[in-house]
C-alpha cells in the first residue's frame, strides 16, 4: 500500500488540497480528525491533557474548550511541548488504526494528511511527501482573514510550526498554493496522476496481497520439507 504524506502550514491551503484529492476518489486519513477524536471527553487523550492543564480548559459539558487550549499553547512554547507530548501517543495510535483498516481492505493508495508530519517525525512512513506551500505574507494574510485574528495572534500560530520553507526543502512534491483555486485544482489533477502510478515492487511486497503470498509461500515450503 502506498502511503502518501500531505503536510503544510496553518492557512497554507493543505485542507483544500486534501478535499480535492478526496473528491477525486483518493482516500485520506485526516490527522486533525484523529486528534479531535483522541481528545473527546473521557478518552485517554482527554485525561492526559486535563491532568496537565486542569479543569479550567473544560466547557460546561466536560469537553475540552479547544479555543481556550489553543490560546494557552500557541503563546507558550513550553506548554505547547507539553500538549504535544501528551497527545502524540494517542494520535499515533489512532493513525495506525486507520492505516491498518485501509491495509486490510486492500487500499492501493492512501494519503496521510498530517500538519505536523515532520515535527512528529513520522515522515519516514510516507512516500512521496507533498508540501502545500505559500509565501509568508500570503499565509499571514489568509490566517488573519480566516480566524479574524490580529497580526500578533497570526504570527504566534505560524511560528509555532516548522517554517514552510523548511518543509518545502524536505518535500518530494511541492504544491504552490499562492495562486488561485483554479490553478491549485490543475496542480492537484497532475498530482493524482503521480500518486496513483503503478506500485513499486516494495509497495507490492508489503501490500495485503504481497504479505498473503509470502505467508502462503512459507507454509508451502514448510509442508513440502515435512513430507
Amino acid at each position: 500500500m502506498r502511503m502518501v504524506g500531505l503536510t503544510g502550514g496553518i492557512a497554507s491551503g493543505k485542507s483544500t488540497v486534501s478535499r480535492q484529492l478526496q473528491a477525486q476518489g483518493i482516500p485520506v486519513i485526516d490527522a486533525d480528525k484523529v486528534a479531535q477524536a483522541a481528545l473527546r471527553k473521557n478518552t485517554w487523550g482527554w485525561r492526559r491533557v486535563v491532568a496537565i492543564f486542569g479543569n479550567g480548559i473544560l466547557q460546561e459539558n466536560g469537553e475540552v474548550d479547544r479555543a481556550k487550549l489553543g490560546e494557552i499553547v500557541f503563546s507558550d512554547a513550553a506548554k505547547r511541548k507539553q500538549l504535544n507530548r501528551a497527545m502524540e501517543p494517542c494520535i499515533m495510535l489512532g493513525l495506525f488504526y486507520e492505516i491498518l483498516k485501509h491495509w486490510i481492505l486492500g487500499t492501493s493508495v492512501v494519503v496521510l494528511d498530517v500538519p505536523l508530519l515532520f515535527e512528529a517525525k513520522i515522515d519516514w512512513l510516507t512516500r512521496p511527501i507533498i508540501v502545500v506551500w505559500v509565501d509568508d505574507l500570503t499565509q499571514e494574510t489568509r490566517l488573519m482573514a480566516r480566524d479574524n485574528s490580529s497580526k500578533e495572534q497570526a504570527r504566534n500560530r505560524i511560528t509555532s510550526q516548522l517554517p514552510l520553507d523548511v518543509k518545502r526543502a524536505r518535500a518530494d512534491i511541492v504544491i504552490d498554493n499562492s495562486d488561485s483555486l483554479e490553478q491549485t485544482k490543475v496542480l492537484v489533477n497532475e498530482l493524482k496522476k503521480t500518486i496513483t502510478a503503478p506500485p513499486s515492487w516494495k509497495e507490492l511486497l508489503f501490500s495485503r496481497f504481497g504479505v498473503a503470498a509470502m505467508v502462503i509461500g512459507v507454509i508451502t515450503i514448510t509442508v513440502t520439507r515435512l513430507q
